[in-house]
């Protein structure tokens, strides 16, 4: 008998049972894969380490939210790297770069001198910035002040269209669409790297493997291997859960950091869980995905830069998510070297892609796709490297090996449905039926993870602290952030 079981080992699911086990909780966490770690785990290759889903993170500056929690965690102690202050991102739209700088005085400042004019809707904006970060995560002031659509803001707010592309450019943390991105998404996504931008000297796998040992030294289990299959509820709560291999582990409490909907389809019957909202659950939308161009770089060719790049073909950055066979834009991420060189051995490419792309390979085995896929992923691969190159040229010629990936490699490896990069798809038009609560019908059964009101490694570790404060109480928040 556990005091928490935990399905799934995602940054949710490892933040959740370290902050438990902390605690005092006995944690069981069950993973299917063969390694924990979900979007953050890597993968290797020629004896390089490819992360699938970490690339930079914001708020770790003192006294931002994200060092408060995971200084509590111990992660503050990994050998993070901030970002230039001066411009950890650069926009790059038709022939003109413009600098993200660091704090936000000088972010208004930067941007100010190319677009004077705009100079007091640059404070108004960087204010709703700060406001959005006072605000606590579904209270009736975030859905009432930032519920609104974020492009509409936007442009009601700015006069000039390519300032509102600029401010949307570094924006691949979440999916931009029009007609459905809610302001508290796309405020919260970009306010944390304004205080602060990071990343980790080595792969999201430190994170991972930090989280786990904390879990273990606590006295917690993690169990790899060990696909949930369904959900046992007796007497209106949760009392086991059973795996493919027969196993069945009993708990207290559950908590699922897998998909809302996966999870409801392992509970078979429930008085508890209504068919109304197995409706809701189910007919919930799911973001873009995302295709990725790993480059293994020749020795001593390229010298690190310590900034991200992103790249746009066309001037209306809110239409490269909606693209199905072209690329119309790059995020450009250099690895920090881990020997001390100035030469940089690792870059990803990062560019949306649609479900709908590479969905009819769906049924394949895994690595047995065929050559159309093969084909199509090479086509990809080009057309992200040709449009890097504006910004670094000859980087092909620099590349020793290139390795990609797609949604379908997410949906395979991480059970991720539609390969989505940041989850659920909250809609602005329908806010309160598009962010779920970390609480479900049945009292012992809890949710966490990316699917619920935020997503991204800030999001993904703000949810699972309210999740944990569904358990331990407020005070038990109040007193890590404080």
């Amino acid at each position: 008998m556990f005091d928490v079981v935990i399905i799934g080992s995602g940054l949710g699911g490892l933040v959740c049972g370290s902050l438990l086990a902390r605690e005092g909780k006995r944690v069981l966490i069950l993973e299917r894969h063969s390694q924990s770690g979900g979007c953050m785990q890597g993968y290797q290759r020629k004896g390089l380490s490819y992360d699938t889903g970490l690339h930079y993170i914001g708020g770790l500056g003192e006294n931002q939210r994200l060092h408060k929690v995971f200084s509590h965690l111990g992660l503050m102690t990994l050998p993070w790297v901030r970002l230039d202050a001066d411009g950890f991102d650069l926009i790059t739209i038709g022939q003109e770069t413009f600098r993200f700088a660091e704090g936000y005085d000088q972010f208004v400042e930067t941007l100010s001198e190319r677009f004077p004019k705009e100079r007091e809707a640059l404070q108004q904006y960087v204010r709703m910035l700060k406001a959005v970060e006072e605000v606590s995560i579904e209270s009736q002031d975030m859905f009432q002040l930032f519920g609104q659509n974020a492009y509409d803001y936007l442009n009601e707010t700015f006069h000039d269209s390519l300032l509102v592309n600029v401010l949307s450019g570094s924006s691949w943390k979440m999916e931009l669409r029009r007609e459905s991105l809610p302001l508290f998404t796309f405020a919260h996504g970009n306010s944390s790297f304004i205080g602060s931008s990071w990343r980790l000297r080595g792969s999201g796998n430190l994170l991972v493997d930090t989280l786990a040992e904390t879990i273990r030294c606590a006295g917690g289990e993690i169990i790899c291997c060990a696909e949930v299959e369904e959900i046992l509820e007796r007497n209106g709560q949760i009392d086991a859960v059973r795996c493919k291999n027969g196993e069945t582990y009993e708990g207290r409490v559950f908590i699922s950091d897998i998909h809302p909907a996966q999870t409801f389809a392992m509970i078979k019957e429930s008085h508890l869980v209504k068919n109304l909202f197995r409706r809701r659950i189910n007919s919930m939308e799911n973001t873009v995905g995302m295709f990725t161009v790993s480059l293994m770089m020749k020795p001593d060719a390229l010298r690190y830069f310590n900034h991200n790049k992103y790249i746009y073909e066309k001037p209306n950055v809110w239409t490269v998510a909606e693209e199905t066979d072209h690329v119309g834009g790059v995020m450009v991420s250099a690895r920090v070297p881990e020997d001390g060189s100035e030469y940089v051995r690792q870059i990803d490419l990062l560019t949306p892609m649609q479900w709908n792309t590479c969905k009819r390979w769906n049924n394949t085995r895994i690595g047995r796709r065929g050559e159309e896929y093969e084909q199509m992923k090479a086509r990809q691969a080009d057309e992200c490297i040709a449009l890097a190159e504006r910004e670094i040229p000859g980087l092909r010629q620099m590349t020793e090996a290139i390795y990609t990936s797609t949604p379908l490699t997410w949906h395979d490896y991480t059970m991720t449905p539609d390969g989505s990069a940041y989850g659920v798809r909250k809609d602005s038009r329908n806010l309160m039926m598009t962010m779920l609560s970390p609480r479900t019908p049945i009292p012992n059964l809890l949710l966490t993870g990316q699917n619920l009101m935020l997503h991204g490694v800030e999001g993904v570790t703000m949810t699972a602290l309210k999740t944990c404060g569904e358990l331990l109480g407020n005070e038990f928040i109040q007193k890590i952030m404080k």
